[in-house]
C-alpha cells in the first residue's frame, strides 16, 4: 500500500466526526434512488445497512489515517451481512449498486470537506477508494453467490427428497400439500430409460477425462430436462439421475403425451430413449402409477418393442404374464436349465422379439439362421419347453420377464 500524505490524512481527519451523518445520508436518502431499495424492511436499511455502512467508512478512513494497523478480518462484515443478503433474497444488484453509490456519497463528503490546496490529496485519496471498492465489491459479490449456489443446492437437494418421497410413495401426507409440484389432481406418471438388453438403463455419463464427465452428464440431464418441459409446456418436476435406475417424471393435469416424446427425449439425450406412461387421479395414485411405468418399460424392452412411447394397453398380456407369485416363480424356474448358457438366453430372447424369425434373429444376434436352429433345439431339449407351440412361446415370454422382474 503506497504511503499516505499528510495532506490526505489532514483531510480524511475531517470527515471522521461525519461517519454517523453519512451513514444516515446513504440509508436514508442516497440509497432511496436504488430500485427496489423502498421494498426493503425498515430494522434492515436502519440498523444492518447503516451499520454496514458506517464499518465501510471507518474502514476506509482507517486505512487512510493509519494504513500500518492492518486489515486483519477488515471484510468480515461485508462478507457476512452478503451472505445475509443473499438468504434473504435481495437481488444482486441492489446489494452490488449500494455498495457502489456508497463510496460514491463518501467522495462527495470529502470533496465538501476539502479545502483550497487539497486538490493534490482529494486525487490521493480518490485513488485509495477506488483500490477500496474492487477489494470490497470482489468479496461480497463472491460470498453472495457462494451462498446463492449454497442455497440452490440445498433447495435442489429438498425438492428431489420430497418427488422421490411422492414417487415411492414414503411422503408423509402431512408434506404432500407443501411439496412445490403444484400436483392436486390428474396426472401423467413417466418412466424414462435408456433402450438396453431387456432391461432399461438409466441416462448415461459419457467417457470423460477426469471431472469433465460429470459436467458432460449434467449437460446431457438438463438437455432432457428442457425438452420434457417443452413437450408439455410445464414445468415437469422429473428425477433423471445417473444411477442405477432409469428415470421418473410427473406431469402435473394428466395433458396427453405427444406420439413423439419418445423421439424428442432421445434427441436431447443423444441415444435411444424409451418413454413408458401411465394415469394417476392424484398424488395418492402416484406410487403405484410409478410402479406400474416402470414395469412398462421393463416388460415392453423385455418382450422386443421398438423403442418410442409405451401405454399399458401396449403390453397388457405381456405385463400380466410377468406378475410374481408362487406360480410366477415356478414359471421362471423353467429355465434354470439354461441359466448357465447366456448365450441360449440371449437367443431366445432374441428369437421371441423378432416374432420367431429365425433369419431376423440370426442377423440380431450377428450369427448364421443354422446356429440359431441348434440353440432354439438345445433350449427346447434341456427345458421341456416346446417354442414351436403357442403355449411354448407364451411359456418361454413369461419365463424371461419373471426373470427379469425386479425382487419382491
Amino acid at each position: 500500500m503506497p504511503e499516505i500524505s499528510e495532506g490526505a490524512r489532514a483531510l480524511a481527519l475531517r470527515c471522521e466526526a461525519r461517519v454517523n451523518e453519512l451513514a444516515r445520508r446513504m440509508t436514508r436518502d442516497s440509497f432511496a434512488r436504488l430500485p427496489g431499495y423502498d421494498r426493503l424492511p425498515d430494522e434492515m436499511k436502519d440498523v444492518e445497512i447503516a451499520a454496514t455502512v458506517r464499518h465501510g467508512v471507518r474502514l476506509f478512513l482507517r486505512r487512510a489515517l493509519t494504513p500500518e494497523a492492518g486489515e486483519r478480518g477488515a471484510m468480515r462484515l461485508f462478507r457476512e451481512r452478503a451472505a445475509q443478503r443473499a438468504e434473504e433474497g435481495m437481488p444482486l444488484h441492489l446489494l452490488l449498486r449500494s455498495h457502489a453509490l456508497g463510496m460514491y456519497v463518501l467522495w462527495q463528503a470529502l470533496r465538501e470537506v476539502a479545502r483550497p490546496g487539497d486538490e493534490a490529496a482529494l486525487v490521493e485519496l480518490a485513488d485509495l477508494l477506488l483500490e477500496s471498492q474492487q477489494g470490497i465489491v470482489g468479496a461480497v459479490a463472491e460470498t453472495y453467490l457462494d451462498e446463492r449456489s449454497a442455497l440452490e443446492t440445498e433447495r435442489r437437494a429438498q425438492r428431489r427428497s420430497l418427488l422421490r418421497g411422492l414417487l415411492d410413495g414414503t411422503l408423509p401426507p402431512a408434506l404432500l400439500a407443501q411439496a412445490p409440484f403444484g400436483i392436486d389432481g390428474p396426472c401423467l406418471v413417466l418412466a424414462v430409460g435408456v433402450d438396453g438388453a431387456g432391461v432399461p438403463a438409466p441416462v448415461p455419463a459419457p467417457a470423460a477425462g477426469p471431472g469433465e464427465g460429470d459436467v458432460a452428464a449434467r449437460r446431457r440431464l438438463r438437455r432432457v430436462q428442457t425438452a420434457l418441459d417443452h413437450c408439455f409446456g410445464v414445468e415437469v418436476p422429473a428425477l433423471l439421475d445417473i444411477g442405477t435406475e432409469p428415470g421418473r417424471a410427473i406431469v402435473p393435469g394428466a395433458p396427453e403425451p405427444p406420439e413423439d416424446l419418445a423421439g424428442r427425449l432421445s434427441r436431447a439425450a443423444g441415444t435411444t430413449l424409451r418413454v413408458a406412461v401411465v394415469p394417476a387421479e392424484g398424488p395418492g395414485e402416484v406410487p403405484e402409477a410409478a410402479r406400474t411405468a416402470g414395469e412398462v418399460l421393463r416388460v415392453a424392452a423385455g418382450c422386443g418393442l421398438p423403442p418410442g412411447l409405451h401405454r399399458l394397453d401396449d403390453v397388457l398380456l405381456e405385463y400380466h404374464l410377468s406378475r410374481p407369485g408362487e406360480s410366477g416363480r415356478r414359471i421362471a424356474a423353467l429355465l434354470d436349465p439354461v441359466a448357465d448358457r447366456p448365450e441360449l438366453l440371449d437367443t431366445l430372447r432374441a428369437h421371441l422379439a423378432h416374432g420367431q424369425d429365425r433369419r431376423a434373429t440370426a442377423t440380431a444376434l450377428g450369427t448364421h439362421p443354422n446356429t440359431v436352429d441348434n440353440r432354439l433345439a438345445r433350449i427346447a431339449e434341456r427345458t421341456g419347453i416346446d417354442l414351436a407351440t403357442p403355449r411354448g412361446t407364451a411359456t418361454a415370454l413369461a419365463a424371461l420377464l419373471l426373470r427379469e422382474a425386479p425382487e419382491g
